[in-house]
């Protein structure tokens, strides 16, 4: 739905998870094969997959200050169970939290909120406030106060039904 453009470095892939689902027309691309084989997944993998993309989703509303579409799994709990390990570089000693198998998805997610904690990115990874939408967007506006994945949709419909409740 978002005309903005993708999140940086890791985000990019959990904004891709998370907008797998579109809410308003209820499809899931997650039900098709190629998607999950872009996003490394089996069959099998589906359910926590699915899982983890709402404990994202409602991180990302909670990200823009609205509280959780639903009852889900803590974020934080599912991140625990990630398989993770600190490389360092040998040319410059940079170190660095990383997927210890680049497999799954869960391990993949977990570096890339690490590494957006430390970028300090991870607050601007957004989820749009409307309820039939609730899609993942970057915020890149100065203040960090977007609200919507696209302005002249999601934006455009809110300010219209502010209108016209007050015109009533």
């Amino acid at each position: 739905m978002s005309e903005r453009s993708p999140a940086p470095g890791g985000l990019a892939l959990i904004e891709s998870l998370v907008n797998t689902l579109d809410i308003e027309a209820g499809a899931d691309a997650l039900d098709s094969a190629e998607e999950r084989a872009r996003l490394g997944l089996t069959e099998e993998e589906l359910p926590g997959a699915r899982e983890l993309r709402e404990s994202l989703r409602a991180a990302l509303l909670a990200h823009a200050g609205h509280p959780p579409h639903g009852p889900v799994t803590p974020l934080g709990e599912l991140l625990a169970r990630a398989p993770l390990v600190v490389t360092v570089d040998p040319s410059d000693g940079s170190a660095a939290l990383a997927a210890s198998d680049t497999g799954p998805l869960l391990a993949r997610v977990a570096a890339a909120v690490a590494q957006s904690l430390v970028d300090g990115t991870w607050t601007r990874l957004k989820a749009c406030e409307a309820t039939t939408c609730h899609w993942a967007y970057y915020d890149r506006s100065p203040a960090g106060r977007g609200r919507w994945c696209s302005m002249q949709v999601c934006g455009a419909r809110a300010k219209m039904r502010r209108y016209r409740a007050a015109k009533d």
